[in-house]
């Protein structure tokens, strides 16, 4: 007797469970269940569960009956000739949905060819075993899994037309790819997710080889030429908002170019960018703190009575100021209201971004690296014929990784820009590399997409023969001027007094254990003695009692809460850290007690 659960719930009890599954499922596709059911046999613990659950993925396959698919060339000319629908095929039991508990008791095939008795269920395409983004990686079947899922990542990443109204969207963090291209080897599933009216990337010419080491690891080599030509370059575009909020009383912010006599006026060349009405003019050229909107507010609720003063004097500058990242051009201005009704000003700036040394690049392989030399057109390497490339990607990076399906696209890639026409490179279903070396052999180049190549500083020919061809290359969102952060003095936490942490609050960069053993390694004692400096404080200790005293500077005069007269007191430089530690632990009732001895 096996226990029978629906939904979860336990409902009775099933004599022979097989047979009670094998009539449940032939009722189900009869159309006389609902398709939406799904049921398996808990072999271990001799269980059946149904589920009929919303939130459960389930995907269609191919009923199996006696090795044979129940999907017949008759039905798949009736779809073509639109006289029946997909639905159809549901109902007449052709075609059933599982999800992931009743393909434990499911055999399911890839392959027709491979088709037994014992089948089950057979696959509508092969390609979809690897589902939207890994099946947009070409000739995905001859890399191992790890490279297609970190290709499959990386298409996330890349630099592209993200949406056709890009111009009047605000987004947060939004980069535009110029002169973007469609692959020239690419699959089904691009044209299936309309992937070609939002590319991602170029298409460029890249020889395989070393130079001078530029290129070592997963680093590559860029020519000059190709990015003063306009080659990955990309705007950078930043949203900023300003709204002239309302508060009780009746009192509220006001735009406005704000007036030397407010509280917190920033340098008078911050505001040249302003209208009359205090908000920037468009295409406007501006730099690191120059006012967008500028903007002033009422005094605080609850601020100290000095702020309470009458006129323009009582009020503070809020003004929306251009933020630590870079310079750039107001790309649009847009004047709005909220939805309380309060004036809305959304700002948008946009940066160029050309491609430096640090930036990132990746293939649809996961081979990820960054710029490592940008070379002169007349220093880079050259065949034969003239053709030099756009960028050098080393060979070492391949065989570690089994990422041959990109040496297979170099050659693909070749073949379209040669024959003029895009090549498929769906897995399991595409031209293959035989199909590929013989084309390429009849236009007149080697079949393994080998040339002789030129030094173009030397002029001598490699001994080597190199791999160039045509390959699909992505600018990634990671980029040196977007991660650049350095800082001298800045502002401080108020609790800890040490430089704040992250980019935007123009915080310091963390020095850890093994910073610290770089420097002493070194020898970079002063600079790390700077380094630890940061929250140096000179506190009062008592001398009898050990505990921090007060000291008062205007009197030049000391006393400990606890010695009181008697007290000793010195001067001692500690981390305030330290000093915030002592304090937590007479928080918890902890006498700590400092043993002060002299300079030896």
């Amino acid at each position: 007797m096996s226990d029978l659960f629906f939904n979860g719930v336990f409902i009775g009890t099933v004599k022979n469970s097989l047979r009670f599954i094998k009539k449940i499922k032939k009722e189900r596709r009869e159309g006389n269940l609902s398709y939406l059911m799904n049921l398996m046999y808990d072999e271990k613990h001799d269980n059946v569960i149904i589920t009929t659950e919303k939130g459960r993925a389930r995907r269609p396959l191919i009923i199996v009956e006696n090795g044979k698919p129940k999907l017949t060339k008759e039905y798949i000319k009736k779809l073509k000739n639109g006289e029946i629908t997909w639905n159809n095929l549901v109902k007449e039991g052709v075609i059933e949905y599982l999800d992931a508990s009743e393909e434990e008791n499911s055999k399911i095939v890839i392959n027709e060819d491979e088709l037994t008795e014992e089948h089950t269920h057979l696959e509508i395409s092969s390609l979809i075993i690897l589902g939207n983004q890994a099946s947009m990686v070409p000739y995905a079947e001859h890399n191992t899994a790890t490279r297609d899922i970190y290709g499959s990542k990386l298409l996330k990443q890349g630099l592209g037309i993200y949406a056709s109204n890009y111009l009047i969207r605000s987004d947060t963090d939004s980069n535009i790819l110029h002169y973007v291209q469609k692959p020239l080897v690419d699959t089904i599933m691009w044209k299936l997710m309309n992937y070609d009216i939002h590319p991602i990337g170029c298409n460029v010419i890249i020889a395989i080889m070393t130079w001078d080491g530029y290129n070592i690891e997963d680093a590559i080599v860029i020519n000059k030429s190709s990015i003063e030509r306009g080659m990955y370059r990309s705007t950078y575009f930043r949203p900023y908002k300003s709204e002239e909020l309302r508060y009780a009383g009746g009192i509220k912010d006001l735009i406005c170019i704000p007036e030397k006599e407010v509280k917190g006026y920033r340098m008078e060349k911050v505001y040249v960018h302003l209208e009359d009405d205090g908000i920037i003019n468009p295409e406007a050229n501006i730099m690191i703190g120059d006012v967008l909107v500028g903007k002033t507010s009422p005094p605080r609720f609850l601020a100290s009575l000095e702020e309470f003063r009458v006129g323009v004097e009582a009020r503070r500058e809020t003004s929306t100021t251009v933020k630590l990242q870079g310079n750039g051009v107001v790309d649009s201005v847009m004047i709005s209201e909220s939805s309380e009704g309060n004036k809305i000003i959304k700002t948008k700036v946009r940066e160029q971004r050309i491609p430096e040394i640090g930036d990132k690049f990746s293939s649809r392989y996961g081979q990820k690296g960054v710029i490592g030399m940008i070379v002169p057109h007349e220093s880079m390497p050259f065949t034969a014929s003239g053709i030099t490339p756009d960028i050098i990607f080393s060979p070492f990076s391949i065989p570690p990784r089994m990422t041959f399906a990109q040496v297979i696209e170099c050659l693909a890639g070749k073949v379209a820009a040669l024959r003029g026409t895009p090549i498929n490179g769906t897995p399991f279903n595409n031209e293959n590399e035989t199909d590929l070396r013989k084309e390429l052999l009849k236009l007149g180049f080697k079949d393994n997409g080998s040339e002789t190549m030129y030094d173009g500083r030397t002029g001598k020919e490699y001994k080597a023969r190199i791999m160039t061809g045509n390959m699909f290359y992505m600018k990634l969102r990671m980029m040196v001027s977007s991660k650049m952060q350095s800082r001298a003095r800045g502002p401080l936490a108020l609790l800890t007094r040490q430089p704040t942490e992250g980019k935007a609050k123009e915080g310091g960069l963390r020095l850890g254990e093994m910073e610290k053993d770089c420097l002493i390694s070194h020898g970079a004692t002063l600079f790390l003695k700077e380094r630890f400096d940061s929250d140096k404080s000179v506190m009062p200790v008592c001398k009898r009692c050990g505990t921090i005293a007060i000291f008062n500077k205007f009197k030049n005069k000391g006393l400990c809460p606890i010695c009181g007269e008697k007290s000793e007191i010195t001067l001692i430089e500690m981390s305030y850290a330290f000093k915030l530690l002592l304090d937590e632990l007479k928080s918890l009732c902890i006498y700590p007690k400092l043993h002060i001895k002299p300079k030896s």
